[in-house]
């Protein structure tokens, strides 16, 4: 018979579920868990600010298909987390935030950083609870995790008191939830076959069909049914969020500049694993043509048929649907039709010929892209954080690898890349890791450039640097002749900064020398900033023909 404090038990649970790393920045009322951690030789990475933190385990989720652990203390450090969990919730992110909280023995009597913080997290978590006995927590560990991998992934909250955590259990007593796979099925959910079947009739009437694939692509692990339903519908795909790399560049079903060309002229839109939110225009006309039928493959029922309609909604691992609708439908011939996006794909590439390889001082943010496109190798994460750079990023660089492309995801979020870039060297160790920021979004989680340097976690932060906030400037300046708020200090040197951080730094301004920079930078073997002084008068949409 033993005693084992709160924490430890936490620690164990975490173990038992695979965690290897958790993020966090330092905070007393969780040091339990440290404490736990260290004894189960799970890694405690710790950042500046606890929406990084946050932003880290997301990161991890989105690297590795499994969840992402953030341990946030009390109070303040949990409200510093809510734009992390916010912004897994809408994307969908397997997530488990555990938050300290005052001790139970003290709640109500105006204990140091006492807040109610379940109301606060209940709306943007699939699932939030308070933890009130010290022998319960490996439960409630294990039931977070039940809820976060349910369905539908997402984020969920434990909140931990100070004194359930370190307090102490007989470890011949405690609640002992068992191995992961006794409270939680690992299985996956198939489709109503007899709307596979009506999938399937649809397709084989139809002769201009489009495959939009996104982010429940990657987390069913589901490329390679997504490449056997191509090749047997012979549609053109397009890839979104974390669906990008899910396709071989190389296919000949594979297409990025001709999407709008595609859509609009679609008899039928297969979209799996993505929303028709903004990024579709919400579903509607003209992007979305109005005759077009619309199949729709996801994991959760209530994210189907949201905006515009679905004439089919398969619900279930969209792996499993993509494999049934695949052997329930005859091969199609698409000739006409895939001819007609292949020419609309190469005048689009053509008319972005000139920008992607101009000359022009300041650089163009085309030509600043293709270099990095050109330079990454099939192991290297990109990831995006910004705004008109990244909109330009994600159309110019392509990715070879499922799950080696990150963006915010539906809520636009600015400030992740920094904790992304972390979790992804970690996940990665040795390989390349590359964020595109924009100038704004860098000085959101700049400071956690100092956090890789203390823990050896080299990232390459390469700017667009355009002294804006770039999607708010141009539309002011479009709309009332002049921006508000939205400019920022010309030629900022964060070089500089991540240079005093302990790290690498270089400023650019010509565009030979892009590359060049990039070589020293990932050589350096430290986390690096390249400061690129882009062109501010290119807002994207407007500079290029580029489509949206």
């Amino acid at each position: 018979m033993g005693m084992i404090h709160g924490g430890w038990l936490v620690a164990k649970a975490l173990k038992k579920e695979g965690v290897e790393v958790v993020f966090t920045l330092s905070g007393g009322h969780i040091a339990a868990i440290y404490d736990g951690c260290v004894r189960e030789g799970i890694r405690v990475v710790d950042t500046r600010h606890e929406q990084a933190a946050v932003h880290a385990a997301e990161g991890w989720a989105k690297c590795t298909r499994k969840p992402g652990v953030a341990l946030l203390t009390a109070g303040p450090g949990v409200t510093d987390g809510v734009t992390g969990v916010a912004n897994a919730y809408l994307a969908g992110s397997p997530l488990l935030v555990i938050g300290g909280a005052a001790p139970l023995g003290l709640w109500d009597r105006g204990a140091l950083q006492e807040m109610n913080q379940i109301d606060l997290l209940r709306p943007i978590t699939k699932w939030a609870r308070t933890v009130h006995e010290t022998s319960r927590l490996a439960e409630y560990t294990a039931m977070a995790f039940r809820q976060m991998l349910s369905g539908k992934p997402g984020p969920v909250f434990l909140e931990i008191p100070m004194d359930i955590l370190n307090n102490f259990a007989d470890t011949e007593t405690y609640f002992e939830p068992g191995v992961p796979s006794y409270y939680r099925p690992a299985t996956r959910s198939a489709p109503d076959p007899d709307q596979v079947v009506k999938a399937a009739a649809l397709l084989e009437q139809e002769q201009r069909p489009v495959i939009m694939a996104g982010t429940a692509v990657w987390w069913c692990d589901a490329a390679e049914p997504l490449r056997q339903l191509a090749e047997r519908l012979q549609a053109p795909v397009f890839l979104n969020g974390a669906g990008r790399g899910c396709l071989p560049l190389t296919h000949p079903l594979y297409f990025t500049a001709a999407r709008r060309k595609a859509l609009e002229g679609a008899d039928t839109i297969l979209a799996i694993g993505t929303r028709m939110d903004f990024r579709l225009n919400h579903g509607q006309p003209p992007l979305i043509p109005a005759e077009a039928r619309v199949i729709w493959l996801d994991l959760a029922g209530e994210d189907i048929g949201v905006n515009r309609g679905a004439a089919v909604g398969l619900v279930g691992d969209v792996g499993l649907s993509m494999a049934q609708l695949t052997e329930a439908t005859r091969q199609l011939d698409t000739n006409e039709w895939l001819a007609y996006v292949q020419a609309e794909e190469q005048k689009a590439l053509e008319r972005e010929s000139a920008a992607l390889n101009a000359d022009t001082v300041p650089i163009h943010p085309m030509r600043l892209c293709r270099e990095i496109r050109d330079f990454i190798d099939d192991e290297t994460t990109v990831i995006g954080d910004g705004g008109d750079i990244v909109s330009y990023g994600a159309r110019v660089i392509s990715v070879t690898r499922p799950g080696y492309w990150l963006d915010a995801g539906p809520m636009g979020c600015l400030g992740t890349g920094t904790g992304y870039a972390m979790a992804a060297q970690l996940a990665r160790p040795g390989k390349k890791v590359l964020i595109l920021h924009g100038d704004g979004a860098f000085g959101l989680n700049g400071m956690e450039f100092e956090s890789m340097v203390r823990q050896q976690l080299p990232v390459v932060s390469i700017i667009g640097n355009d002294g804006a906030w770039g999607q708010i400037k141009h539309p002011q300046k479009a709309i009332i002749g002049h921006s508000t708020a939205a400019e920022l200090a010309p030629g900022i040197r964060y070089d500089k900064m991540v240079e005093a951080l302990g790290g690498y730094g270089e400023l650019v301004d010509s565009p030979e020398e892009i590359r060049p920079a990039l070589e020293r930078a990932f050589a350096s073997g430290r986390p690096a900033c390249i400061n690129v002084l882009i062109d501010s008068n290119k807002p994207y949409g407007r500079s290029t023909n580029v489509a949206v």
